[in-house]
């Protein structure tokens, strides 16, 4: 399972192209052979996916009833603009320029990586996200995580 660290602070060439910092990189040994695809995302940003994990996840969609609209709808919905994305021989990927238009992305851009996914964000917008940061962080951890089973990384 491929397990991703990291915040990265980045730019856009004038040609929309990103450059993959190399400690990013190091996390994706198979990038280059592999490839990576690029999606929307569910709020207003990019998600960038290894190659593996993007084929699980088209494993997934393609388990569901296709006789249900609300199955259909999702599945359009969720891949609408996904893209194949290789590092040139710069170690640059080309950010698609419809996905940007609709992230509202700028030439400051954020790579977060989140689990097995990096989330592409226009930098003004991350960090307008952590403005509304839950006033008590604890409850929310509670809320969201509190029905698990304690492990040995729990806080």
């Amino acid at each position: 399972m491929i397990q991703l660290l990291g915040e990265f602070d980045c730019k856009l060439d004038a040609k929309g192209r990103l450059s993959v910092p190399s400690s990013l990189k190091k996390q994706l040994p198979d990038v280059e052979r592999d490839g990576l695809v690029i999606n929307r995302g569910f709020e207003k940003h990019l998600v960038i996916y290894p190659k593996r994990v993007w084929e699980q996840i088209v494993a997934d969609l393609s388990s569901l009833n296709p006789y249900e609209k609300k199955n259909r709808d999702f599945i359009r919905f969720f891949t609408r603009g996904a893209t194949d994305l290789s590092l040139d021989a710069a170690g640059r990927i080309l950010l698609p320029r419809a996905l940007t238009d609709f992230a509202g992305i700028g030439n400051e851009v954020v790579l977060a990586c989140q689990l097995d996914k990096i989330e592409v964000w226009d930098k003004q917008a991350y960090d307008g996200l952590f403005d509304d940061e839950p006033e008590n962080f604890a409850n929310l951890a509670e809320e969201v995580m509190g029905n698990k089973a304690r492990g040995a990384h729990g806080a």
